[in-house]
């Protein structure tokens, strides 16, 4: 069967999708959201550089919201606040639609009842399900690290580390506004209560909390350890130049507090460039498990060659967590979806 697709949003990542969405032969793209006034009344497939589709870029949610559709790729950039996109999500579920989302949302419930109830209340209303996919968010920790723990009779802590080169990063808005490149290091909030933190807190914070509750745990609370590193020199990106002095590394940690020790930590490090110390060279993600036995996985996304594209390896695999969700997501009880997950660690009381 086909599965009728709605793109919602075509920045690197949408774009990606949207191109994934047409070049596959089991889905139908109906519907198309954009946030940019230059892409509004184009076809889909002049903005994802494909041959035409008949399907008219809009910014009416209206528009969308009249479409027959069995899924929406949600990819609009993150913005302040964390809770910025639930409104517009919330009326695409209630109007019937599926939604996958590459932005967070994957354990609402860490919000506390009434944050969740949204979701659930539009989710009832439309007969549709939520799913949170993506790279992490979505499937590093998610997926790998909770399935890997399905080894051990004992689990004393899980360690993940990500490494992202933000370098070729074109958007200045997000990077320099909503990353905090180029800022005073000494004004970078680094205590949870500024927008930045809040924002990315929100969304991390939600898969700490996910892995603790797909492993039988209760999570006590989860501690913020942040640090952020400034350029030796100017470094030149993408999006601008980052000066001397300021923020060229932003360092977010969290730590799953379960049973009043630290069981989980997920450290997101965004840097500009290759010149940073201790970011010389890395691995895209590291997860330590450390119980019986221990486990250590290194995991690199690799280029694909020969593709005449400017998409990078992160952004297909994005769209492929995205694209290999829908048949899953839209067979799935209204609800917030969560993927199958066999024998991960339980404890042994």
């Amino acid at each position: 069967m086909k599965y009728r697709v709605i793109q919602w949003a075509t920045g690197s990542m949408g774009k990606t999708c949207l191109r994934a969405v047409i070049d596959h032969p089991d889905l139908e793209l109906v519907g198309l959201y954009v946030y940019s006034d230059r892409k509004i009344g184009r076809d889909a497939g002049e903005i994802a550089r494909r041959a035409p589709t008949g399907v008219i870029a809009t910014n009416r949610i209206e528009d969308i919201l009249a479409l027959e559709a069995d899924v929406v790729i949600h990819a609009p950039r993150i913005q302040f606040p964390y809770r910025h996109h639930n409104a517009n999500m919330c009326r695409l579920l209630a109007s019937g639609k599926n939604v996958i989302t590459i932005n967070g949302h994957g354990f609402p419930a860490y919000h506390g009842p009434a944050y969740a109830a949204e979701f659930e209340r539009a989710c009832a209303q439309g007969n549709a399900s939520l799913f949170s996919t993506g790279l992490n968010p979505g499937f590093v920790v998610e997926k790998i690290a909770t399935a890997a723990t399905g080894i051990c009779l004992s689990l004393d802590a899980i360690q993940v580390q990500e490494v992202f080169d933000i370098s070729g990063a074109p958007d200045h808005d997000y990077v320099f506004n909503v990353c905090g490149f180029g800022s005073d290091p000494d004004r970078f909030d680094l205590t949870g209560k500024g927008p930045v933190a809040e924002l990315i807190t929100g969304m991390y914070a939600e898969v700490l909390a996910l892995l603790v509750n797909r492993l039988g745990m209760t999570l006590d609370r989860v501690e913020p350890d942040h640090r952020v590193l400034p350029a030796p020199a100017d470094i030149q990106g993408r999006a601008g130049v980052v000066t001397a002095g300021t923020v060229a590394a932003t360092c977010w940690r969290w730590h799953a507090v379960v049973d009043g020790r630290r069981l989980v930590t997920l450290s997101v490090n965004w840097v500009m460039g290759n010149t940073l110390p201790g970011f010389e060279t890395y691995d895209h993600w590291k997860i330590a498990i450390r119980g019986k036995p221990g486990i250590d996985i290194a995991m690199n996304i690799v280029e694909p060659e020969n593709t005449g594209e400017k998409t990078r390896g992160e952004q297909y695999a994005v769209a492929g967590s995205v694209v290999n969700a829908i048949p899953e997501v839209c067979a799935a009880p209204a609800g917030i979806f969560r993927f199958p997950l066999f024998a991960p660690y339980r404890p042994r009381f």
